[in-house]
Parts: structure tokens; C-alpha cells; sequence
């Protein structure tokens, strides 16, 4: 059987599955969705986000990308983030990294030049400039790509309270939180690294006049 064919007939037999617990359940989905959660993670196949959060269909919006990244530049999670803040009205948004991210491992590296991925990593890269003195700390190349991983995780979430979106929804709503978790692949379990509540100001020169 070809591989994509035993997607197609994975498909067939979840879908078998939901009618016979609930005749309604694709009514249900067909109808809108209304999640309270935004997940902005890493494009890792290994780290699906409903899987290990043991959640639903309609309950997750999602945006993965390499690495995690909340981009200033991207278009497509800036739409995102947009369409989640302001017309689904989430109450929490997730940036959630992993140990053993490839992405991260390369941005402790050199890149080839003209590389799309290089340039991706550049916002990574910086981090690690940033932190430098702490991560070199760790001996073993481990300890020094993990911490990259947790420390990408928290500038992701501030990055968040940079935006004009989020800031707008803190000032009219008071949401979303914002939470940066790490998963662990050899346990399956999820890390909280930081928290940050609505209208939580890590530096004023950030802050935009709304």
C-alpha cells in the first residue's frame, strides 16, 4: 500500500469511529469553532499539539512554524495571531518549544549562505548572542541546546507582548495570558516556563500608544 493511501484509510476509520460514539459529532464541527487556546509551535512532526494535550478537534486554533518563532515580519502568523486575538476571542496563547528542536540546534551553528532556514534563525541566533555567557556555562552540547530551547520559548512569549494585537486585546478585554511551555520528547510531558498575565510590561519602550 502506498503511504499516503494508509492516511487516507486511517482517515476513513477515525471518522467511522466518531459516528458510532456520537451520530452529531461532524454537525458539531461543521457548525464554527470556538477555542480558547492559541498554540504557536514548532513544525517538529513529533509534537502534535492535540495529540499530547489530549484535546479535540475545535479546541486548539494552531500556527506551527520552525522553531517556534513569533515573527514581526511574517505575514501569515501576524494573520494569525490577528484572526485568534480579535475575532475568536482566545483567552490564552501557547508558545510551546521542544528539547531537542533541529531548528534551535542550528542556530548554535553556522549556516550556509543564501539558506531560507539561516535567515528564518536569524531572531534565534540573537538570542543565543544575548545569552551567550550563560549558555557557553554548560559544558555538554546538551545542556547548551536545551537551555536555548527554554530561553527561545520566553523571548517568543514577550515577543508576543510586543504586538499591537495582543496589546490592544489586554487594553479592551484583559486577555489573552500568555504561557511558554517546553515539551520533553523522552517523557511526553509539558514544562511551564513563564507566565505573563494581561497588561504585564516587561519594558516600556515596547509599549504601544493605543
Amino acid at each position: 500500500m502506498e503511504d499516503y493511501r494508509r492516511l487516507l484509510l486511517a482517515n476513513r476509520m477515525w471518522a467511522k469511529d466518531k459516528l458510532e460514539v456520537d451520530e452529531q459529532y461532524f454537525d458539531g464541527l461543521a457548525r464554527g469553532q470556538s477555542p480558547d487556546f492559541l498554540w504557536l509551535g514548532c513544525s517538529d512532526s513529533r509534537v502534535p499539539p492535540d495529540e499530547i494535550t489530549g484535546t479535540s478537534p475545535g479546541d486548539i486554533f494552531v500556527h506551527r512554524n520552525i522553531a517556534n518563532v513569533v515573527s514581526f515580519t511574517d505575514f501569515n502568523f501576524l494573520s494569525v495571531l490577528e484572526y485568534a486575538v480579535e475575532t475568536l476571542k482566545v483567552k490564552h496563547i501557547i508558545v510551546c518549544g521542544h528539547y531537542g528542536c533541529g531548528g534551535v540546534h542550528a542556530a548554535l551553528g553556522s549556516s550556509k549562505p543564501g539558506s531560507f532556514l539561516s535567515k528564518w534563525l536569524y531572531n534565534l541566533k540573537a538570542i543565543y548572542k544575548i545569552h551567550k555567557s550563560e549558555i557557553d556555562l554548560h559544558t555538554h552540547e546538551r545542556q547548551r541546546w536545551d537551555r536555548l530551547v527554554e530561553l527561545n520559548v520566553m523571548e517568543q512569549v514577550q515577543n508576543l507582548a510586543r504586538t499591537s494585537i495582543v496589546q490592544r486585546a489586554w487594553e479592551i478585554d484583559q486577555r489573552p495570558a500568555l504561557l511558554g511551555w517546553v515539551f520533553n520528547l523522552h517523557d511526553g510531558q509539558l514544562r511551564e516556563l513563564v507566565e505573563v498575565q494581561p497588561g504585564t510590561w516587561e519594558d516600556d519602550v515596547y509599549r504601544f500608544e493605543l
